[in-house]
């Protein structure tokens, strides 16, 4: 079987609601759709999904201005291959990347005619428990939108902090007083604290919230930093943007810089790497999350996937990025029950795309 065409097209779909963190405020999500054909004719699908600079259309035009063209010919099962051509040409570009790799999967499930899980080493769970990351504002209005979760089956919700210290410990106390002491409720900084002396002053006023994680509370690059704030309080903590690749995940290890890896196949750059960072986890004996960019169906598809198969997924895990969005670009929808996610169909990725939708947000 050889790669014939590779095709990725930038998509921009509306959120449900305009999303706020320390990074900033988004009303839609930039993505891309990826399509590699084959001389076999099994198409597969993947998803760019990036929050930073270089969103949809730029990483669009990494793949289809170098990427296309290099890997046409390339026998698709031969993933780990692709990926060092892929790394040879581009430093950075994960989600680009991440997109090819998704579509490489989705390949080699559809012609084994089995889902990616069982070539990831099989189901290791039935079932996986989500959870929910809330948007910055009003206290109050935060605290409605995590009772709302609540109610929905959400047992787990993250609240975004990391701007102004009595912001945060104003909607921290509400969201714990509205929801009571059995929710779990873990906090996301965003790197949005100065220095190390900061963070474990503001941790500290927010632990007796009974905070399960605190999620990246300093530049991604202050491993020092990080080793510091997790010395000095109780909280676990959970790295974020220091551990997009698994050599970033070596550097957190040697640190000693933090607790949990939240891990994402966007910026990881794929399913292939993404499980090696979990590989690394469990050799050191920490557990992982999955993060959300958050994803359309196809990128979610690929996270769940994953999820279904690490044995050292630890926590509620954000495997459930098209909530966040008013629409999707595939046919199929997710199963969603009391706050778990069921296991995506087979074979490959399990979702189809809705080629409508894709004319209707393409840009």
């Amino acid at each position: 079987m050889k790669i014939t065409r590779i095709t990725a097209t930038p998509i921009r779909v509306p959120r449900t609601q305009q999303f706020t963190s320390s990074l900033g405020r988004s009303l839609e999500s930039e993505n891309a759709v990826v399509e590699i054909d084959t001389d076999e004719g099994i198409t597969g699908l993947g998803e760019v999904c990036s929050i930073w600079d270089r969103k949809g259309r730029g990483q669009a035009e990494d793949i289809n201005d170098l990427l296309a063209q290099t890997l046409l010919g390339q026998d698709p099962f031969r993933i780990a291959d692709i990926h060092a051509v892929m790394d040879g040409l581009l430093h950075r570009s994960y989600p680009a990347k991440a997109g090819i790799d998704m579509a490489l999967y989705d390949i080699v499930g559809k012609t084994l005619n089995t889902p990616i899980y069982n070539l990831l080493g099989g189901l290791v769970r039935d079932r996986v428990l989500l959870s929910h990351s809330l948007s910055m504002g009003e206290p109050a209005q935060v605290a409605e939108m995590a009772a709302s979760l609540v109610a929905q089956g959400y047992k787990t919700v993250k609240a975004k902090i990391g701007q102004d210290q009595k912001a945060d410990l104003a909607t921290v106390q509400a969201i714990r007083n509205k929801v009571g002491p059995d929710v779990t409720l873990r906090l996301d900084a965003n790197m949005g604290w100065a220095n190390a002396k900061e963070a474990v002053r503001n941790i500290k006023a927010l632990e007796p919230f009974d905070i399960e994680l605190v999620e990246q509370p300093l530049h991604s690059s202050d491993l020092v930093g990080l080793h510091h704030v997790r010395d000095h309080v109780d909280t676990p903590i959970m790295a974020d943007e220091s551990v997009w690749t698994p050599a970033d995940a070596m550097a957190c290890i040697r640190a000693e810089a933090v607790d949990v890896f939240n891990v994402y196949v966007a910026e990881a750059g794929g399913i292939y790497p993404a499980s090696q960072i979990f590989a690394i986890a469990e050799a050191a004996r920490l557990p992982c999350i999955i993060g959300s960019m958050p994803e359309l169906g196809i990128g979610t598809a690929a996270q769940a996937h994953l999820a279904f198969a690490m044995r050292n997924l630890g926590y509620a895990s954000d495997v459930n990025g098209f909530i966040y969005h008013a629409d999707d670009i595939i046919h199929e929808t997710f199963q969603i029950d009391d706050g778990y996610l069921a296991p995506p169909p087979g074979p490959g990725l399990g979702v189809s795309l809705n080629r409508d939708k894709l004319e209707q947000y393409r840009f």
